[in-house]
Parts: structure tokens; sequence; C-alpha cells
């Protein structure tokens, strides 16, 4: 029995590469395996990130009643001392269970009078647990959630209803109205206030370039240069003074309008009651969104789910960024990728171009190759410090010093930002469009080169319309590679431009209406910030699986936009020849 075991052994090895080929199927069949379990894990934290969930009411042995969300619940090994501290039924039930006891996950929020976000709780604590219907949950602008019980809807400090039916019905006749107020305030922080700080900057600094000028001026002794520099500064100075002016009487209108603003929206709050006997006045627009949790229908909850998906999609964060949205960081993600692909496309098509159909083959150009294919090997924070000290300690610094000195030391390009991270990713993603065009410009028949010349056609015609043409799928392929993996890239991002929030984005309204030199926020930096520098890490896991979720998406449909136009192209050209 056993030769004959040894002779399959030694047939199975020795016959045709079977062996190798299960073997490498196998490693093929885990390889999926475990992506999907991935993209199974980041759909079912990420999707199940929003779903509304119900209050609990838990009175704990020692007298404490907690309430909150019950966000995750778990087995743990209980240590003996604690064990020994138990009554025999809890003894009796862990015993059972191989001395595994289960304890829970409680959100029980109102940071701002119990100092926790969260608190585990074990199932021998537990006295008596239940789901008041009366219970509502309230997110908010600041301090995150707030569970409590409506007592009194106040209007001017005052109570004008006490009943539960007549707190809901003033919710809904003011809360829209006060969340206008609040949104009109916010928009003239940001958008008319934010526009005159940046014209008196502008003066400020138009000014002082004069003062400069004058300095240098007077520098040199020439009495011509100085008289010509002293009237310059004269004429900024009268005209920084008259600016200064108007732009002083329009502060103090939107300030006085700000005001009243804040005056009319901080009247209306609610007045509640929480599980430890606190009292807690919260104002109407700190609530983004409020509902009683235990009385939600299907329709209800689904319509939870959904606005906060949209809030996700279109809101700042909040929170430290562990709530609210990414709307930001989306919009730096695909700004800086559009940038990254403005400089590396057009780089990488000419190289490829050049290296496959003008150069001479020999060692200069296989060097090249040899030289291109490493680079697509070094680690990616390698590229993010050559951005820094290239791009902005260099470039960067002598950018300001010739059109911004007005501004230093305070650097412009001087330091990280949008325009330097796209032209380190730009390099990072180089060598895969160069690759790409090569290998697709090789795929072009010669007979069509050949068919181009016989019929009159220069070099860079045959190129423009024959080659080109027909190399686009593959182009196009690359470049979608080369973009999916810039939206994806973190290392660099942490040095050249990447910020944990940005107060302006790269994008509004004031002239030249594009800041290159601004920082912005990333995905994938979100996610990275999330997941280790949060300071309250149970709120933020799920924000990192619902951001890698986005994350996910966005390659991916990126990748099937590649398909689909490779596809396209490939039809169109394959079909015309004959």
């Amino acid at each position: 029995m056993g030769l004959f075991e040894r002779k399959n052994y030694k047939i199975f090895f020795r016959s045709k590469g079977e062996a190798v080929l299960w073997l490498t199927g196998g490693g093929l069949m885990i390889s999926l395996i475990m992506i999907a379990f991935l993209i199974l894990l980041v759909l079912k934290n990420g999707l199940g990130n929003y779903i509304p969930l119900p209050i609990t009411m838990m009175e704990l042995k020692n007298g404490e009643l907690l309430m909150g969300e019950v966000t995750k619940s778990e087995l743990y090994t209980l240590d003996k001392a604690k064990f020994d501290q138990l009554d025999d039924k809890d003894k009796l039930r862990i015993n059972e269970n191989g001395m595994k006891e289960k304890r829970y996950l409680l959100r029980i929020g109102n940071f701002e009078l119990t100092n926790e976000h969260f608190k585990w709780v074990s199932e021998y604590e537990i006295k008596n647990r239940s789901y008041p219907k009366d219970a509502v949950i309230i997110e908010r602008l600041e301090w995150g959630r707030f569970y409590g019980i409506p007592k009194e809807f106040r209007i001017d400090g005052k109570a004008v209803s006490t009943d539960l039916n007549g707190i809901i019905s003033n919710y809904k006749k003011y809360h829209d109205y006060v969340v206008k107020l609040w949104e009109e305030k916010v928009s003239i922080e940001k958008k008319e206030i934010g526009k005159l700080n940046h014209y008196i900057e502008k003066e400020r600094l138009k000014l002082k370039k004069a003062s400069m000028d004058l300095s240098k001026a007077k520098a040199t002794k020439n009495e011509l240069k100085i008289k010509e520099a002293q009237a310059i500064y004269e004429m900024s100075k009268a005209e920084f003074d008259a600016f200064d002016k108007s732009v002083k009487k329009n502060y103090e209108r939107l300030i006085d309008k700000i005001d009243d603003l804040k005056k009319e929206y901080e009247r209306y709050s609610i007045h509640f009651l929480t599980v430890d006997g606190k009292e807690k006045d919260v104002k109407l627009f700190e609530m983004i969104r409020s509902y009683y949790a235990n009385q939600l229908t299907f329709s209800e909850k689904v319509g939870v789910y959904f606005s906060r998906w949209v809030e996700f999609l279109t809101g700042e964060p909040r929170e430290a960024n562990s709530e609210g949205g990414v709307f930001p960081a989306i919009f730096g993600t695909v700004v800086m990728t559009l940038i990254m692909s403005m400089f590396v496309v057009p780089f990488g098509v000419i190289a490829a171009i050049y290296m496959k159909e003008y150069a001479k083959s020999g060692k200069l150009i296989s060097i090249l190759r040899i030289a291109i294919n490493n680079l697509a090997g070094v680690p990616s924070i390698v590229y993010g410090v050559f951005g820094l000290g290239f791009f902005a300690y260099t470039l960067g610094a002598s950018i300001d010093k010739l059109f911004y000195s007005a501004k230093l030391p305070n650097p412009t390009f001087g330091t990280g930002g949008i325009l330097w991270s796209s032209l380190t990713l730009a390099l990072l993603t180089l060598p895969v469009v160069i690759v790409a065009t090569e290998e697709a410009i090789n795929a072009v028949p010669n007979s069509l080169r050949e068919g181009s010349y016989a019929c009159g056609a220069t070099k860079w015609q045959t190129i423009r319309y024959i080659v080109l043409p027909r190399a686009m799928p593959g182009i196009m392929t690359g470049f979608i590679l080369a973009m999916s993996r810039g939206a994806g890239e973190v290392a660099p991002l942490m040095l050249v431009g990447a910020v944990k929030l940005a107060p302006e984005m790269p994008v509004d309204s004031i002239f030249p209406f594009v800041h290159l030199e601004r920082s912005f926020m990333h995905l994938g930096f979100h996610i990275y910030d999330l997941g280790f520098q949060s300071q309250n890490s149970d709120a933020a896991i799920p924000m990192v699986y619902t951001t890698t979720l986005l994350l996910i998406t966005i390659v991916v449909v990126l990748n099937v936009v590649a398909i689909y136009i490779r596809n396209r192209l490939r039809k169109k050209f394959i079909g015309s020849i004959f």
C-alpha cells in the first residue's frame, strides 16, 4: 500500500505541472477569499454604521442608571478575583459558558455632563434593562450625542409647553426657522466676512510692499528713486486708509447682523432630564437631528438612515472628525487627483512616445527603462520627503521670494499645499503611465505604420493619426490606474499638504477661485487620522469603515470607467481594421 501511495505521489509531481497548477490556483483562491472577506467586513461595518439603534436604559446592581445605544457586544474571559465576588446565580451562568462573560459597549453620550462617550457594561452588573418610549436621541453640533427625556419647550428661558405633544409640535414649528438663522450666520462669517478679511489682507500687503520698496530705494541713496518710491507709498497709504474706513463700516454692519441672528436663534431651547437626574437645556440650533428612537416606524428608520448618509456625503466634519460629513475630504481628493492627472498624463505619454518611437535602442534607453521600473518600487514616503524638500522648501520658497515677499516670513508656496501634493503624486504615478503607454504603443501592428508611411505621411502624422488612437485604450487604462493609486496614497500627503481639518477649501468664490497654495483634506489621510489619532476611538471606528467604503467605491468607479472607455475605444479601432 505504501509503494502504491509513493508511486501516485511521484506521478502527481511529474505529470505536466499539475502540482504547480493546483498550487497557483490555490494561491489565487486564497487571495480572492481574503479580498472578499475584507470587502464584506467593510460593507458590513460601513453600511451598518448609520442604522438607528434603540435607546436602552440599564439599571445596575450598584444603583447606577445608564441610558444610551448598545453599539457592540462581545464575550470576554472573567478573571478569578472578579468571579469570586459574584453571587451563585451569576457564577453558575458563567461556569456554563466556560468562564466567558458577555459585555456591552453602551454609547451614553452627554459628554459635557459625564466626561464619557462610551461605557462597557458586563452582564453580571445589570439588574434590569428597559426601553423608555419617551427617551430622545439628539445629534448635536458640539459635544456629541445627547440622551434624555424632554420636559419643557422654552422660549427666552420660559416654558411654553410641558407636555410631550406640545414639545414635539413646537420643535417642528421652530426648528427649521432656527436652523436657517444659524446657517445665515455661518454664511456671513465664512463668505462675506471672509471676503472682507481677504481684501484687507490684500491691501495691507500692497502697503507693506510699497514700504519695502521705499526702504530699498533709500538704501540706494538715489534721490529720484526715493521720490518715486515715496510717492507710491503715500498713495498706497491713502488708498489703504480710505479702504480701511469703508471696510470697517461694512464689518460693523455684518457683526451687528450676526449678533441679531444669534440673539434670535438662541431664544429657543428644550429642557431635558437625563437618566441620572441631571437637567440640561439644549438649544434648538444645536440639534442636527433628534428622534424618539424607541418609537420609530420602519419608514422613519429608513429616513434617519438616509439622512445620515446625505449628511456624511455633503456635510463638514465635527467632533474631531468622528461625526458629521466628509465633503471637504471628497472635494480635496477629487481636485488633487484632477490636478495630478493634468501633470502626469501629458508628460508620461510624451516620454513613452519618445522612448518608443524616436529614441534609438541602446544602453542609455535601457538604463532609462530600468530606472523607470525601479521608480515604481520606491516607497511612497520617499516621494513625500522629496516633494517637501524640493517643491515646498526649494521651489516654493523661491516663488515666495519673487512674488510674495511682502508676506514673508509667513510662507505662501513655501509650505505644503495642494499643488505640491499633486506634483509629488504625479512623480509617484509617472512610471505607471509611461509603462502602460509604451506597452499600448508596442501593441499597435507595424503594418499600420508602414501603410501610413507608404501613403506619404510623416512620422508625427503617423503617430498622431494612426498609433495614438489605436493605443488609446491602453493609455486610458494606465491613466485611470494612476488616478486610482493617487487617490489612495496617504504617506506623501502627510508631508506635503493634507491636514486634519482645512478651514478653507482649495476652490472658492474669491479670485483667482483656485488656490493651489492651500492645504486640503484627503479621504486617505482622513481614514488614518480617524484610526490612529482620534481621541474618541470607539466613536471613530465606525467612521473609519464608512470612509473606507467611500474611498473603495471611488476607486471601483474609476476602474469601471476605465474598462468602459477601453472597451469602447477597442471596438471602435479594431472594427476599423480590415
